[in-house]
């Protein structure tokens, strides 16, 4: 249950540890997703809340939803303004060169009959920003902390393969699959309000990431 996973509740905004796996939108296959929960997550409220941003099927991590409308327009405004800070860990299939930096590439939608859409580098594309850093090496693979400056769909995972050189371990669309999943995760956010605290959450180490070679390095 998500309601076992709450990471930060006020009456304006809650941020759960969304699990892998777990759709934000319904998907059209029928399967399961953030919908199927939503009335167990009003916590004394009619409403049910709303999610104000996206992660990926596949990704875990700090989920932020809204309470009320007027809420979820400054939330919403917030992400928009690019005022939010966003922390994710991966881990890639490979070891990039350097130990930090910050990727600059833009992106662009492409679709294909046999693949499907996916997301690339393209000049013409909407700009994007992410800052990186190298923070662990096991088995010829890299644990990177990842700081995106702009939210663009599939940021992380194309910046990670096109800007690093090295797929997400487990990414299915950009890389190759792996039996415990995308190596994936938004382990912290903070979005400031105007009057009030910020809301700050920030996720558990994945289990699956220990399936890897990697443990919580902050433990």
């Amino acid at each position: 249950m998500l309601g076992d996973r709450v990471l930060f509740l006020d009456g304006e905004a809650l941020v759960i540890d969304k699990p892998a796996g777990l759709p934000v939108d319904r998907p059209r296959d029928g399967a399961i997703s953030l919908e199927n929960h939503l009335a167990n997550l009003t916590f004394g409220f009619r409403r049910w809340p709303h999610a104000v941003h996206r992660l990926d099927r596949d990704t875990s991590g700090c989920l932020l939803l809204s309470r009320n409308p007027k809420a979820h327009a400054r939330l919403q405004q917030a992400f928009e303004a690019g005022m939010v800070a966003k922390r994710y860990i991966a881990v890639l299939d490979g070891v990039p060169e350097g130990e930090a930096g910050e990727i600059d590439l833009s992106l662009g939608k492409v679709s294909t009959r046999e693949q499907g859409w996916r997301m690339t580098g393209d000049p013409k594309g909407k700009s994007a920003r992410t800052a990186w850093r190298l923070l662990d090496v096991q088995h010829g693979r890299a644990l990177i902390e990842f700081r995106p400056a702009t939210g663009r769909t599939h940021q992380i995972r194309v910046h990670a393969l096109e800007g690093l050189g090295h797929a997400v371990t487990g990414d299915p669309t950009y890389g190759a699959a792996h039996p415990a999943g995308m190596m994936l995760h938004a382990a912290e956010l903070i979005v400031p309000r105007a009057g009030k605290a910020d809301v700050i959450a920030t996720a558990p180490w994945p289990e699956r990431f220990a399936k890897v070679g990697f443990d919580d390095p902050g433990a």
